[in-house]
């Protein structure tokens, strides 16, 4: 049997352990034992903070200009706008390097930074049909032994008012797209029963789970959320479906907040948020008290819809941290739970976390705790994937086939 042995490694719960994998999983993990004579190749980690990887619960491989020619953000002509947006995406797309380098360029940045669980979301619709799919399934391939990715079928023109574009969610389903995706049905379709009934459809039939954008606020994003909590339950997906963004819940008053957060977690729906800066966002405490998996996400990485992102998950859980208002230590540590156990819990991770019989992706930073971790965002890190060093300080140590 393999073995490594990693000594001196500091636990979130402040145990100092000694740390063996074999076979790509942690098979002990026992107090430091400080001995005189270490067993051979073992890696002492000096008191280092060790946390499972960061879980990338909603990127856009295939859209994001990192690693490309900068591109201006344009504004939209009258406040947000989805459509308009998405008219300045595909113009933009039009000048991009190849889909297959921008999207390589962004894994690598985010498993530099130590993201080895991803789920993105690819663009489905009559005009660009599987074209997207098919080259980011490509690019998953070749990268399945550095980090496990989770492709969402996304229509990003909408569903109804794109006629065909259920046909082909149908197909990159069948051709290796592992969730059905949507986008807000009241205000984009304008016909939310017609869009879920899609939606959840193909779910059905394909056995696949369900990760909707929905950007709708108020009353209106509230009335999707609790239609699409209602089917879920009643089709007994319960842990299966997500809703991305729900800005909706960012923008009502407690008590209806209240009762609905009691409803998302009654039905099983996640709700993922990457806190930006121009929206309301989910009130990530009063949502987890509540019992809903919140979980986080990049979300757009240097691309048309804005242009930050920097890949770093833990950067994004001190900026939910901050946005969020969260200063005690146990605020700070669900700010890193949003964006590690909370996130694999929403993608249905296997083997996840630091313990006997988990699977063996981890970072290394200097840091005391989970607290200092998450208001420090050390950048010297060391990222590894079944015990194997892929990353350190950002910058891939081990390229893929």
């Amino acid at each position: 049997m393999d073995q490594t042995h990693y000594l001196n490694a500091r636990l979130a719960d402040g145990m100092v352990a000694d740390l063996t994998v074999a076979d790509g999983r942690f098979s002990a993990i026992v107090p430091a034992t400080n001995t005189v004579t270490p067993p051979s190749g073992a890696i002492d980690l000096a008191g280092q903070l060790v946390l499972p990887a960061f879980v990338e619960g909603h990127i856009h491989l295939d859209t994001s200009f990192y690693g490309d020619a900068w591109r201006p953000h344009i504004p939209c002509t009258n406040g947000f706008d989805v459509r308009e947006r998405v008219a300045f995406q595909m113009r933009n797309l039009d000048q991009a390097a190849p889909m297959a380098e921008r999207a390589r360029n962004q894994l690598e940045l985010c498993v530099g930074n130590g993201s080895l669980s991803m789920r993105s979301h690819v663009m489905v619709d009559a005009a660009v049909g599987l074209k997207h799919v098919e080259t980011i399934l490509g690019v998953r391939e070749k990268y399945r032994d550095l980090i496990d990715i989770q492709l969402v079928a996304f229509p990003q023109s909408g569903i109804l008012s794109s006629p065909g574009t259920a046909e082909v969610l149908d197909e990159a389903l069948k051709l290796g797209c592992d969730l059905i995706g949507g986008l807000d049905p009241a205000s984009f379709d304008r016909d939310v029963k017609g869009h879920l009934d899609v939606v959840f459809g193909l779910a059905e039939k394909h056995g696949a789970g369900v990760d909707i954008h929905l950007h709708d606020r108020g009353t209106l994003g509230l009335f999707e959320i609790e239609e699409i909590a209602a089917r879920t339950k009643a089709l007994g997906m319960q842990g299966n479906v997500v809703i991305s963004h729900a800005y909706g819940l960012g923008d009502i008053s407690a008590d209806t907040l209240a009762g609905a957060a009691e409803r998302i977690a009654a039905a099983g729906v996640a709700i993922m948020t990457n806190a930006p800066g121009d929206h309301p966002f989910p009130p990530v405490a009063a949502l987890r008290k509540a019992g809903v998996t919140v979980f986080a996400g990049s979300d757009n990485i240097r691309d048309s819809w804005w242009p930050y992102g920097d890949g770093d998950m833990l950067n994004r859980a001190n900026m939910i941290g901050y946005r969020s208002g969260f200063y005690e230590d146990w605020e700070l540590e669900a700010a890193y739970d949003v964006v590690s156990h909370a996130g694999a819990k929403a993608l249905g991770l296997e083997g996840y976390g630091i313990a006997v019989g988990a699977r063996a992706d981890f970072v290394t930073l200097k840091a005391e705790h989970v607290p200092e971790a998450v208001v420090a965002v050390p950048k010297e890190r060391t990222v590894y994937r079944a015990g194997r060093d892929v990353a350190r300080s950002g910058r891939i140590s081990a390229k893929s086939d």
